[in-house]
């Protein structure tokens, strides 16, 4: 059974299969919610095109969610709350472009909500189905992959209690080889028989890097074996930025340092700013009219505050605030941050910093592409040249644009950063974010933003 199950997935794996799985899940659903609508499965050609909009949007969003990725170990509630989301942003923008296309006259609302509905349930249904299959089969000892493990004793012991915490993965240890040194003729020889004998049908070298030259020696010495051999570096001691292994010029490349927004992460990134950015802009018009004549009439000086910060790969850009403060003058290369009784700030300033309405001009700068609804803050140009010597990989969180809230904020990141820990704390949760990106957990951060992150003890 085990073999079976394996060869299953390797041969057609989940990334593959589950898109088709969710394509089919929509045609049996609009052919049975035709069938329950109107009493026959014949579909029109208009219905035709609706069904095959909504079964491409579906891999679309699933793809931009993350949807298609170890969704087998993930709990139940988050994987069906994620598939739900997906079917109703499916469910929004399929009947938009019906109105919008003025032919609401020509499709059953009926058929189009039960359709989704029961796709929905179908493809919800079937992974539930394999997961609970497949978890059952890992956790009887089924379905898995025997691996021994070769490596220095601290790397070997975290990844030896990481399989043994994840057991629905299906990995169970076979044998471990220590390592204190590059191994010698006979310790390769060890390991080899070792290896042969445990029945692994993997090997992991968990290597730090200064024995990283003697995976040369082990893979050799593993030539006669048909067991996978993965390397699993360790980088416990440097701050990675979305790594992944990649292959450049006909190379492969372990990627330390690079940015998660390229190709259709790109594109998908850019249409979130758009769309949302677009509907914020039409919504808070009239506030924005509000707060500017409010400003105008309460203090002397323009209504919009000016100034450059860091964007997207270290280029400098003019960020859009309402002026909160009185027209003062700092001294060249300083800019001080606002403190609790400022007394630079005006009246109706302080309410703008508390309530983060000073940040609203920023959604323009959002459509002109220079900012983005979620990402790292902007800092000021000389807190950046102060903190980049201070703090490690500061200057990572530009990998990616700036944005007017981000996951730091959310988690009450906000504020002056007066001490070197609060800066330490925030760009720890800049980088989070940018190594986990996905569309879904920016609709998280926003939704965050809305409830907890406009109001703030600490925006002064």
């Amino acid at each position: 059974m085990s073999r079976t199950i394996n060869g299953l997935t390797e041969r057609y794996p989940a990334q593959l299969l589950v898109p088709l799985v969710d394509m089919l899940a929509v045609v049996a659903g609009s052919l049975l919610a035709h069938w329950w609508r109107f009493g026959h499965m014949q579909l029109p050609e208009r219905s035709v095109l609706a069904m095959a909009l909504m079964a491409l949007l579906v891999v679309v969003f699933n793809s931009a969610f993350g949807g298609y990725r170890r969704w087998r170990i993930k709990r139940i509630p988050t994987l069906l709350f994620r598939l739900l989301l997906v079917w109703l942003l499916v469910a929004v923008l399929v009947t938009s472009i019906i109105y919008f296309a003025h032919a609401a006259h020509r499709y059953s609302r009926l058929w189009v909500g039960m359709a989704l509905l029961l796709s929905f349930v179908m493809a919800g249904g079937v992974r539930i189905v394999v997961q609970q299959v497949l978890r059952h089969s890992r956790l009887k000892g089924l379905a898995s992959k025997r691996v021994f493990l070769v490596g220095s004793g601290k790397k070997v012991l975290s990844v030896g209690r990481g399989m043994r915490n994840t057991p629905e993965e299906g990995y169970v240890l076979a044998g471990v080889e220590r390592l204190r040194a590059k191994p010698g003729p006979q310790d390769l020889a060890r390991i080899a028989r070792r290896v042969s004998e445990s029945g692994a049908q993997e090997v992991w070298l968990c290597m730090p890097l200064d024995l990283s030259n003697a995976i040369r020696d082990i893979f050799y010495a593993l030539r006669h074996h048909t067991v996978e051999v993965r390397f699993i570096p360790n980088f416990s001691d440097m701050q990675l930025l979305n790594h992944r292994v990649s292959e450049v010029a006909g190379h492969f490349s372990i990627d330390l340092s690079v940015s998660p927004m390229s190709g259709m992460a790109w594109l998908v990134k850019r249409l979130e700013d758009m769309v949302v950015g677009a509907l914020i802009c039409l919504l808070i018009s009239p506030i924005c009219l509000a707060i500017a004549i409010a400003i105008k009439l309460t203090s002397p000086g323009p209504v919009l505050f000016k100034q450059y910060r860091t964007g997207a790969n270290g280029r400098h850009f003019k960020v859009y605030k309402f002026r909160s403060m009185k027209v003062h003058q700092e001294h060249s290369g300083q800019v001080t941050q606002a403190t609790k009784g400022d007394t630079r700030i005006t009246p109706i300033g302080a309410f703008l910093r508390r309530t983060s309405l000073d940040e609203l001009p920023q959604f323009f700068n959002v459509l002109q592409g220079r900012m983005s609804i979620v990402g790292p803050r902007p800092h000021a140009l000389a807190h950046n040249e102060h903190y980049k010597e201070l703090v490690e990989s500061y200057m990572k969180r530009h990998k990616v644009k700036p944005g007017i809230t981000g996951w730091a904020q959310v988690n009450g990141l906000r504020g002056e950063t007066d001490t070197l820990d609060k800066m330490d704390k925030r760009v720890k949760h800049d980088l989070w974010y940018i190594n986990n990106w996905s569309l879904w957990l920016d609709l998280r951060i926003i939704v965050a933003t809305v409830f907890k992150g406009f109001i703030n003890k600490n925006a002064y």
